[in-house]
């Protein structure tokens, strides 16, 4: 059975469809109207293998929030209902990645729960205006909320802001890979109660 699916969502503010592979090879085609936003799920679709389309259109002429927060939520649900039932799967993944001076754990549990923990430096160099520290929250607080999971954002130090999200996109779409992977020796749902 192919584990995949596409969402589509509409609202007065944002017009986003996702459609995601989980057993890809990192085939993507991502367009969200913000470009720093495509850089990031680029990486991530890359290094979780993810084969992802993301095709999203959105009110950029009152700001970023509601593009970025809706595209983190269709995410979120695609990857939940590409996952299916969840038996097989490995459920927990976790990852580090560098980044230059930047430093990122990410680690995740697919357990039907969700629950962000997002810690990153209060104070980095560069001021971006263009993607913030609050818009990654932003970001993936819809996506664990929507794909059910546990995720934990770790960023141990980083000075510059370009670099930590995207060292924080990277080891999520790593932690990711090792979560959604089966194992044949996982027959059912990977829990001692029998359920997620």
């Amino acid at each position: 059975m192919e584990r995949m699916a596409v969402i589509h969502r509409k609202t007065s503010e944002t017009d986003i469809e996702v459609s995601i592979h989980l057993d890809g090879s990192g085939k993507r085609d991502i367009s969200t109207g913000i470009g720093f936003l495509d850089h990031m799920l680029t990486l991530f679709a890359a290094h979780g293998f993810f084969d992802l389309t993301v095709h999203a259109k959105g009110d950029l002429h009152v700001d970023m929030h509601h593009t970025v927060e809706d595209t983190g939520l269709v995410l979120g649900d695609a990857i939940d209902r590409a996952l299916g039932d969840r038996k097989g799967i490995r459920r927990y993944g976790h990852a580090v990645v560098p980044m230059d001076e930047t430093l990122t754990s990410v680690t995740v549990d697919l357990s039907g729960r969700p629950y962000l923990v997002y810690h990153v430096p209060e104070r980095t160099s560069g001021a971006d205006t263009v993607f913030d520290a609050g818009l990654g929250m932003e970001f993936f607080r819809a996506f664990s909320v929507h794909a059910g999971m546990n995720l934990h954002i770790n960023v141990a130090y980083g000075d510059n802001l370009h670099h930590i999200i995207e060292s924080i996109f990277k080891a999520t779409g790593r932690a990711m890979d090792q979560a959604v992977s089966l194992d044949a020796r996982i027959t059912d749902i990977h829990s001692t109660k029998g359920q997620l």
